[in-house]
């Protein structure tokens, strides 16, 4: 840690003696002794990024990636702004609701989505929109769990993500349960001009080796003031801690 600790110094945030400079204080104590931890990974065509929050007793820390650099951005933010901090993080816009007939749900299975989202990784980036369209669908279309409208929404689904994330918040239990971890998570698609889309199946939180090809996936349309509301939802009121 000899370098970092060069850097630290260079800085001013530590001082000869080896001591932390305050300015330092609201953000470690907050990290080391945390109220709620956030998890946030985000996958998308720039890579996959790993987010979060910690919220303290007195201040919140948010903690970003970047698409090809090894480090992140620490930074307080006011606990009052702690939402935006996270619809910040995902990119939370305004999208217009659908005026049509397509289907608002989508049902299948985890299979056919690593099918489709293999499909257009394997895209050159000189297909056209109708090229990339054509083969996700014959991909999507191969076991036959999909047909119909649903079978073109999903199509068009895929092949205009641009991320998926998953959001995972952990706090102590109940102060009666000292030893209990409490948990809540939720997982969104961002489909562009095709709006939100909430992962109900599997639904989250998701352990290592639960999920199969053959495992339900199921996804449902849901406007952005939704998307807000559910990532308020993940936090835990005061009763529940």
């Amino acid at each position: 840690m000899a370098l970092a600790h060069s850097e630290l110094r260079e800085r001013g945030l530590i001082n000869q003696a080896g001591e932390l400079s305050s300015l330092l204080l609201p953000l470690l104590t907050t990290m080391v002794r945390p109220v709620v931890a956030v998890s946030l990974e985000v996958a998308g065509r720039q890579g996959k990024l790993h987010h979060g929050m910690f919220i303290g007793e007195d201040h919140v820390v948010t903690h970003e990636a970047w698409p090809g650099q090894a480090e992140s951005e620490y930074a307080c933010v006011e606990p009052s702004m702690l939402l935006w901090a996270l619809a910040n993080m995902v990119n939370l816009r305004r999208v217009d609701s659908f005026h049509d007939a397509r289907p608002t749900v989508v049902e299948t299975t985890v299979g056919t989505l690593d099918a489709g989202l293999s499909a257009l990784e394997a895209m050159p980036l000189t297909a056209s929109g109708r090229e990339e369209r054509g083969r996700i669908r014959s991909a999507l279309a191969a076991d036959g769990t999909l047909d119909g409208p649903m079978l073109g929404v999903f199509t068009d689904m895929i092949a205009e993500l641009r991320s998926s994330w998953r959001m995972t918040t952990a706090w102590q239990g109940r102060r009666e349960e000292p030893g209990g971890l409490a948990a809540r998570a939720l997982a969104v698609w961002d489909c562009g001009p095709l709006g939100y889309w909430h992962r109900e199946l599997p639904a989250e939180p998701v352990e290592l080796g639960q999920v199969g090809p053959h495992s339900p996936l199921k996804l449902s349309c849901v406007a952005a003031k939704r998307v807000w509301e559910m990532i308020a939802e993940t936090l835990p009121s005061d009763d529940g801690m």
